[in-house]
């Protein structure tokens, strides 16, 4: 199939110009964004209560719908899982996607429209593709079969018309019958729920396939790619694959196990990070090790940023593209062609170029830790683990921390549970190092550490290998885009776990 890659690269070629256009022209792209989606919206029942015919300005649109999160969209989404119409969009919705959040016991189901499903989850898709053919011409990506990890594939039918899932079990459903031929596992594979039974027979299905690429969330990669080591003998994935070129990934931050994957996959191997969700794909890199991903705009998707010590005000402010900062975080605010108005993805960001606009993502808006002002988010705890286990030769599977309170005895600390796959030889220079790395990339933790005053050193308790997914799996939420929770600025999930832990 080699013959295919000159094509598929004119191709690429052709739709990376109309990438370029609204690159360079953002302000305007999603001016024309905005448009189209109250073009679609002020048909439906959410626009005629707000007004939208009425609305031809981003500053009247902001006025005239407020800010949701999904409760206030929950009742519109439950009328629409029971057959209504024209609701939160002027099209049918047949499908949801199914997000449970981290470890939640809520589920959320996000309407997924023919618009959302092909104008941003699909040609999101594509985008990536396209501008990785861009990097690299002479790819011989699609001559081979991409392996994706994805969540739980189960369809539910509500009725005879409406169906929910997982995205992934939406976005396999849906995608053109040669797909097939491009991707493994195979679907009986794919389908499986049980998330131990499912790795065993990824691993073994898919050794003698020709892989060229990988695409999943980093932890359960790790598993897969370990167990097909185990099974084969090989030191390195590329000695079972010797064509694998790219490992797509996303959902949680790759910098505490980019060591763990250049040592288990080998060399020669491309890695490009996702922003994509239920609620749409929003941004990828655009060259693999490139600072921040490549904010896609013309997808369906307006965009607005709450600065994060706006949340929980009674009237929020957000900004557009054009008044960002970099290195600010921000709370993402998106309107979308899945009939999403105004609403509060959760997620924080921070911009790392505004020309062209590029983000990563920081963390989430309610996982964090700021119970002494120290103001400690997951993209710092990430970066000081990482920098903790270089220095010390650990190698870190996951983690979770939350504040010990003052007490009569004592001042306040983190407590962390980490769960090493190679412990350090000294715990104690770890938590040195650890807390060393948070001074160094957070000035306010640096601050309330001084003299031990606010802070005293971080409490830190090594787990056995399997801790966390063990107690993932009693709370039913082992596999797929299920998280531990690596910040909370309470203790539920840190005394939960440690109950779990001694029970």
């Amino acid at each position: 199939m080699k013959f295919l890659s000159p094509a598929i690269s004119r191709l690429a070629r052709f739709r990376y110009s109309a990438i370029e256009h609204w690159k360079n022209d953002p302000i305007q792209t999603q001016r024309e964004v905005l448009q189209d989606l109250i073009t679609h919206g002020q048909y439906s029942e959410i626009g005629r209560k707000y007004g939208m015919k009425d609305v031809f300005r981003v500053r009247d649109f902001k006025k005239a719908v407020p800010i949701h999160e999904y409760d206030q969209l929950q009742p519109y989404i439950e009328r629409l899982m029971n057959g209504e119409e024209n609701l939160l969009w002027n099209t049918p919705v047949n499908w949801f996607a199914k997000s449970s959040g981290t470890t939640s016991s809520k589920a959320k189901f996000i309407p997924i429209t023919d618009e959302s499903l092909h104008d941003c989850h699909y040609q999101g898709s594509k985008d990536v593709l396209t501008m990785y053919y861009n990097y690299n011409p002479d790819s011989d990506l699609l001559t081979g079969k991409g392996l994706v990890i994805g969540g739980s594939h189960q369809i539910h039918k509500v009725n005879e018309e409406i169906q929910f899932g997982d995205l992934s079990a939406v976005l396999l459903q849906n995608s053109p019958f040669w797909a097939e031929w491009i991707r493994t596992p195979e679907l009986s594979i794919a389908l499986l729920d049980d998330w131990e039974v499912k790795i065993e027979k990824l691993a073994q299905s898919t050794i003698n396939e020709v892989v060229t690429s990988i695409s999943g969330v980093p932890t359960w990669t790790l598993v897969l790619i370990k167990r097909i080591l185990e099974i084969t003998g090989k030191s390195t994935l590329k000695e079972v694959w010797p064509d694998l070129e790219l490992y797509l990934h996303g959902g949680v931050s790759f910098t505490p196990y980019r060591e763990q994957f250049r040592k288990l996959i080998g060399g020669g191997v491309n890695y490009l990070e996702m922003y994509n969700a239920s609620e749409g794909f929003f941004a990828a890199q655009q060259h693999p090790g490139e600072d921040g991903m490549l904010l896609f705009l013309q997808h369906g998707i307006f965009y607005e940023f709450m600065p994060t010590e706006e949340y929980g005000k009674d009237d929020p402010q957000t900004i557009g593209l054009r008044d960002v900062e970099v290195g600010k975080n921000y709370a993402v605010v998106i309107s979308t062609n899945g009939g999403l108005w105004r609403y509060l993805v959760g997620d924080t960001i921070q911009f790392v170029s505004t020309d062209p606009y590029k983000v990563k993502v920081s963390g989430r808006l309610k996982h964090f830790i700021n119970a002494f002002g120290e103001e400690v988010i997951v993209d710092n705890s990430d970066k000081a683990i990482a920098i903790a286990s270089q220095k010390t030769g650990a190698v870190v599977n996951d983690y979770s921390a939350a504040p010990v309170y003052f007490s009569d005895n004592s001042n306040g600390a983190h407590e962390w549970l980490i769960e090493f796959e190679k412990a350090p030889e000294d715990i104690d220079r770890f938590i040195f190092e650890l807390d060393d790395a948070l001074k160094s990339v957070n000035g306010d933790y640096e601050a309330k550490r001084a003299k031990d005053i606010a802070l005293r050193m971080p409490v830190v308790h090594p787990l056995p290998k399997g801790v966390f997914n063990a107690w993932l799996k009693s709370k039913g939420k082992l596999g797929g885009q299920h998280k531990v929770p690596r910040l909370c600025n309470e203790r539920t999930y840190l005394d939960e776990i440690l109950l779990f832990i001694s029970a």
